[in-house]
């Protein structure tokens, strides 16, 4: 009988990721339209406002509103819809943190890349980069020559930063660091969060020119403590001067020899007793959990480095005890399966 149960757990599962592509993109497009903030405002509007506001024609709006009431992210009661909880949380707000900022985000850059999958994990490298103009190795690189989409990039990479970071800007481990080198920061919104939460802390962001000029928005509000530097994270040497470096979300991306080469420049720009923070996914221990990981690593490998995926924590602990680190450890537990791993030069 369990046996069974599992059994059509697994089967509801297949039925709602056969489906997902389209739902997402439903979900995102309702979005786009701002029908979740409209009932936001309008809670219970029928069918003929809804369409006034969008002029979505009719029989195309019936069938989207139907398919975004299928996730249950919008109720219609007696010809009149409304938000759902969730939605009214996730969806229905222009906040920095707004999941409408992820999901255009994935929709114009990750999720067009899937239908390469089985062309680039055959071929052994990201061949959905191929859509981009250049011939730098990484989306990251490529997407310097788009302004506009690296923007809207750059929002949704924020925007899910700031739905976990607070997990770690809380974290004790920060409250003695004087100068912190977030590398491959990008926006620097990690680096705001943790500076506003300790008025110690100094933050130089270190990343790509065109990122960096991002950058400028976000560090407005504390620029004589957030610094930008722009630089190549592999070419260009790392900043001086700093007790502790932080790696968020940049790791991940790519293949054990860069990252032991980034963790070996961390350590020997470090003081002794320096820290290094190494933040992002972790896939479970054997490696069979972890949804958020799992699309990443597949976005990394068809799109954005050819390398890279959610590594278990006890990767990225081996990795700094071979370059030298010493009571390393990992923080476990944390939102959208996230870990801190610890390390100390």
């Amino acid at each position: 009988m369990e046996s069974l149960r599992g059994d059509d757990k697994i089967r509801e599962q297949f039925n709602l990721l056969v489906n997902a592509p389209a739902l997402f993109n439903a979900i995102t497009t309702a979005a786009e339209f701002r029908i979740f903030h409209f009932l936001a405002e309008r809670p219970d509007s029928g069918f003929e406002e809804i369409r006034a506001f969008t002029g979505v024609p009719a029989h195309q709006l019936r069938v989207l509103l139907q398919a975004v009431c299928a996730t249950g992210l919008l109720q219609r009661s007696a010809g009149a819809y409304r938000n759902s909880s969730v939605a009214a949380e996730l969806l229905a707000t222009d906040a920095d943190d707004s999941w409408s900022h992820i999901l255009i985000g994935w929709k114009e850059v990750y999720y067009p890349a899937f239908a390469q999958m089985t062309t680039a994990l055959r071929a052994g490298r990201n061949t959905a980069l191929d859509m981009y103009p250049g011939d730098e190795p990484t989306l990251y690189q490529r997407l310097a020559r788009d302004p506009d989409l690296e923007r809207v990039f750059h929002k949704a990479m924020s925007a899910f930063t700031l739905r976990s970071v607070d997990a770690l800007v809380e974290r004790p481990e920060f409250e003695n660091v004087r100068h912190l080198l977030d590398i491959g920061g990008g926006d620097g919104t990690t680096s705001v969060r943790l500076a506003s939460r300790h008025p110690e802390l100094q933050c130089t962001v270190v990343d790509m020119p065109s990122v960096a000029r991002l950058g400028d928005e976000t560090t407005v509000a504390l620029p004589d403590r957030v610094r930008l530097h722009p630089a190549d994270i592999f070419a260009d040497d790392f900043p001086t001067g700093s007790d502790a470096v932080l790696f968020s979300h940049v790791l991940e991306i790519f293949d054990e020899d860069r990252i032991v080469g980034q963790l070996k420049k961390a350590y020997d720009v470090l003081p002794d007793g320096g820290t290094v923070f190494v933040y992002g996914y972790n896939v479970s221990d054997d490696e069979t959990e972890g949804l958020f990981g799992a699309r990443l690593g597949l976005y990394f490998n068809v799109l954005a480095s050819g390398q890279g995926m959610a590594y278990p924590a006890r990767d990225y602990e081996n990795w700094l005890r071979s370059v030298g680190f010493r009571d390393v450890r990992t923080v476990a537990g944390m939102p959208y399966e996230h870990g801190l791993t610890v390390g100390i030069k």
